[in-house]
């Protein structure tokens, strides 16, 4: 199981907890994470990637073991450490202002 931290309006909008579990078959990269976890959410199509270019939507990024993964293709593998589930893939959102 793939355990992904959700940050408070996804987590808003799927009616879940901070840190949910998703299945992953086969190679643990950011594209297969975020299928299963929009699988298990459909809700979230669109909010995390958009729906036609499946790239990231601005206002996200990706972490993973301390490492800012939001600019690399979405099919290199993630960290050991979160294929074996000791970590968390981190989806955070980001803060704008001025």
């Amino acid at each position: 199981m793939i355990r992904v931290v959700l940050p408070y309006h996804l987590r808003i909008l799927a009616q879940t907890g901070a840190e949910v579990a998703v299945e992953v078959s086969g190679p643990v990269t950011q594209r297969s994470v975020l299928d299963a976890l929009e699988a298990r959410y459909p809700v979230l199509r669109g909010t995390i990637r958009d729906h036609v270019t499946q790239k990231r939507r601005p206002m996200l990024r990706f972490y993973a073991c301390e490492q800012d993964l939001s600019h690399e293709p979405p099919d290199d593998p993630l960290p050991e450490a979160v294929a074996m589930g000791a970590e968390a893939f981190w989806i955070v959102a980001a803060i704008a202002g001025g």
